[in-house]
């Protein structure tokens, strides 16, 4: 097998809190306001069913879903749809790439020109994107103990400031702004096509199911912790702050003795984060080599890094204008892709490799 379950439950868990600590939770308040733990929770809720649906089919069969399409329609059908999807993690590896680079430039690097800043990072992605799911589940291994000390530091330094009674009164929102933040955030949450990916590359054994589910509800809840300390520090406030992670120990006591000592654990949060979006680019190569069936993955790699490259240097200064298409329009394809195809799996001929 190509990845093990523990090395996709580290994924489920810290890459799926990763991705969402920059930008997510002020784009989200402000839908919700100070019911955008409710919000989130409804998203959460929604991805997670269609993850254990999708952790439960791989109890049924020994398939990829390359194989299951293959099987089912002819293998036509499965490389156009597979060029749908690279075509899909391609498009939503947009959103955390101008995060990135908005935040490394802000946070770390505020005076040095920003796409000098950046431009070495797309050596890495050429590099990681190439790189197949065995290394994918490397990765997992080596981010796991580094987000749990990062964000446990950041959560010990951040707890002192928070004021919970900013949350109250709760669910005063209308339901057109909790739903509405849901619904407009959803290019957030692509969770079930990873884990589709992933399906018939790893070898699952009873209980899998309820493992791997339980992996994702522990990265919503430390979302939903992060999200309730956000806005229980800044308030109303919360959706004018920029890259959130890194507002939350602002106020930290010690700060003003020792300095910045936030930042070590931002440094390597970033670690993590670069690894959650390059799994975007990992699954777009993978995607393209079933697809057109050419086995060069560092060509691959380099050609979707290219595409990236000419959108960020096409759209670099209308940022404004791509969050509101995403927020606005996404949603209708992350429903296409992250929730309906993982669901509709299920009616697609699996007796061929079927566990008893």
């Amino acid at each position: 097998m190509k990845i093990n379950v523990r090395q996709i439950c580290f994924i489920l868990a810290f890459y799926t809190a990763a991705t969402k600590l920059l930008l997510y939770p002020i784009i989200l308040s402000g839908y919700s306001g100070r019911d955008l733990v409710f919000s989130a929770l409804i998203s959460f809720a929604v991805q997670g069913a269609v993850v254990w649906s999708v952790a439960f089919l791989s109890s049924k069969t020994d398939k990829t879903l390359f194989e299951l399409i293959q099987d089912t329609f002819g293998g036509v059908a499965a490389r156009i749809i597979y060029g749908f999807f690279a075509a899909f993690f391609i498009f939503c590896a947009i959103p955390p790439l101008f995060e990135q680079k908005l935040y490394v430039q802000a946070i770390f690097y505020d005076t040095v020109p920003s796409f000098l800043v950046f431009a070495p990072i797309f050596i890495f992605t050429v590099y990681a994107g190439s790189k197949g799911l065995k290394n994918i589940g490397r990765c997992a291994d080596i981010c796991m103990p580094v987000f749990i000390i990062s964000m446990a530091f950041i959560f010990f330094m951040s707890f002192s400031e928070v004021d919970f009674s900013n949350l109250l009164p709760i669910l005063k929102t209308p339901p057109s702004g909790v739903f509405g933040g849901s619904l407009k955030t959803s290019f957030f949450f692509l969770e079930p096509a990873y884990l589709l990916m992933f399906l018939g590359n790893y070898k699952y054994k009873r209980g899998d199911a309820a493992k791997l589910t339980l992996s994702y509800a522990l990265g919503a809840a430390v979302v939903l912790l992060f999200l309730a300390v956000f806005y229980g520090i800044y308030g109303e406030l919360t959706s004018s702050r920029q890259f959130a992670v890194s507002k939350t120990s602002l106020y930290f006591s010690a700060i003003d003795i020792v300095g910045r000592i936030d930042l070590y654990a931002l440094y390597a949060l970033e670690v993590v984060m670069l690894f959650a979006f390059v799994l975007n680019i990992q699954c777009a190569v993978h995607c393209l080599n079933k697809c057109t069936g050419w086995d060069y993955p560092e060509l691959l790699s380099l050609f979707v890094n290219l595409i990236l490259l000419a959108i960020i240097l096409a759209f670099e200064r209308k940022l404004a204008a791509m969050q509101t298409f995403f927020t606005n329009w996404v949603w209708i394809i992350i429903l296409l892709f992250a929730t309906a195809a993982p669901l509709l799996a299920w009616v697609l001929k699996r007796d061929k490799g079927r566990r008893l």
